[in-house]
């Protein structure tokens, strides 16, 4: 009979140790006891605790060691596969293993035979983290609190609950990109955050007028694929403003506005957290200050869209727990996950019936080749870090950047005055150019009147 709590090897010849002094000398009777005991807290059978206990009880060396399970066909196949998911941790890697295999098998990037499929498909995950190399080099004080103003008065503060039942619900923060300079005009990065489902979009902005930020929501309610249901940003100005709470109540009256609560990072978590992973992590801390490293900023995360969205899985806290401190160690905080899955799959679980504007997502899971959409980000990277930063005093015309040029009435008159025609260079995305009508929403109308 064993107990929950099984000793170790040590443990055990440690005890069996100090048992075997008592059993020598002891009567039949006694004898029988002390095994019943030692059966009991050692979980060995009653013959094997008598031909130890009547024998000696030093550990011998092995003579020979084991054998490697998995060979080098394993080693390569999962580096191949980790730099498809770049490099992430194995507790999120294994579940999707043998399936990213596959796909990348079928894109031509990995020879996945019958051995090494049966392989993949029962490591474990901490045999992964042993096989695998190491990860790869890549690239004050506060102050007082400022009374609550008028918007911050109106609009809600509050965190969205983490195991919250609908996709829509959306954290919103900027991503400085000044290079620790904070002088003249520089890039951001707008990102959102879907809390239910981790589904992630982001626009780089030249400034954070109330136009490029209206500009950049804009194009991101394009191209999310489900419905806006809230945005929940920080109590930074460029989102608390007469001018984006109007855009939001007259041209998108189903989007609810709420706020995290000053000084509270943490109701922000899940972005905040994405700040790093998903923009730190590949732009680092340069900095970026023109039109032209805007706007293909702008065409990578339209690739980053697809990398993360279809083909990254992500997992979502589901629980914690306290464990109490035992004699061996200090009570910790153990957090649980649900299953990792990407984005998209996750938001399809929402649905009975897929939505056509996710068909054309779900097509990238098939047709798109992770491995190669990750050589082009970071070859596209390079890119971006090759363009110079604007000279000093040099004016950018933050027009050039937009997405939606003809919705801003003086975007029009200045790109109008500008011969836009040949500057655009290879690889570039084209100057937006407006057109000879005007389709202004309600908000851009009365901005146009209040910029004037």
């Amino acid at each position: 009979m064993a107990t929950d709590d099984k000793m170790g090897i040590e443990e055990r010849y440690q005890y069996l140790r100090r048992m075997q002094g008592r059993y020598q000398q002891a009567n039949r009777k006694e004898k029988k006891r002390l095994l019943d005991e030692m059966e009991i807290h050692t979980g060995l059978h009653r013959k094997s605790l008598i031909r130890r206990i009547n024998g000696s009880l030093q550990r011998k060396p092995r003579s020979q060691e084991r054998g490697n399970e998995y060979g080098p066909e394993v080693d390569e196949a999962l580096r191949v596969i980790w730099e498809s998911f770049d490099y992430i941790c194995p507790e999120r890697y294994q579940p999707r293993l043998l399936m990213r295999a596959r796909t990348l098998a079928r894109h031509g990037e990995l020879q996945l035979g019958p051995r090494l499929e049966k392989d993949l498909g029962r490591i474990s995950i901490s045999t992964i983290r042993r096989h695998l190399p190491s990860n790869p080099l890549v690239h004050r004080r506060r102050k007082p609190t400022a009374p609550a103003n008028r918007h911050q008065q109106e609009i809600p503060a509050y965190r969205i609950e983490r195991d919250i039942d609908e996709a829509g619900h959306f954290e919103l923060d900027l991503v400085h990109h000044n290079g620790g300079n904070p002088a003249g005009q520089y890039v951001y990065t707008l990102q959102l955050i879907d809390v239910a489902t981790g589904w992630s979009g982001r626009r780089a902005i030249l400034g954070r007028s109330a136009i490029v930020v209206a500009d950049a929501l804009i194009e991101l309610f394009t191209e999310i694929p489900f419905a806006i249901r809230e945005l929940h940003p920080d109590n930074g100005s460029e989102f608390l403003n007469d001018i984006l709470q109007r855009f939001l109540r007259e041209d998108h009256p189903h989007v609810h506005l709420s706020r995290s609560h000053r000084g509270q990072p943490n109701d922000n978590r899940l972005v905040e957290q994405k700040n790093q992973t998903l923009v730190r992590y590949f732009l680092g801390d340069r900095r970026f200050d023109t039109v032209k490293q805007t706007r293909y900023l702008n065409s990578l995360y339209a690739q980053l869209d697809v990398f993360y969205n279809v083909f990254q899985p992500v997992m979502k806290q589901i629980a914690k727990e306290w464990v109490p401190a035992t004699a061996d160690r200090a009570a910790y905080l153990k957090r649980l996950h649900d299953a990792p899955r990407p984005p998209l799959v996750r938001l399809c679980e929402f649905y009975e019936f897929v939505p056509p504007r996710v068909q054309p997502w779900l097509e990238h899971n098939y047709t798109t080749n992770p491995l190669e959409l990750r050589r082009e980000i970071y070859q596209g990277l390079d890119h971006l870090f090759a363009y110079p930063n604007a000279a000093p005093g040099q004016v950018e015309d933050v027009y050039q950047t937009l997405a939606h040029p003809d919705l801003f009435p003086a975007a029009q008159v200045a790109l109008r005055a500008v011969d836009t025609g040949d500057k655009p260079n290879p690889g570039l995305p084209p100057v937006p150019t407006a057109p000879a009508a005007t389709t202004s929403p309600s908000l851009l109308r009365k901005e146009e009147a209040t910029l004037e």
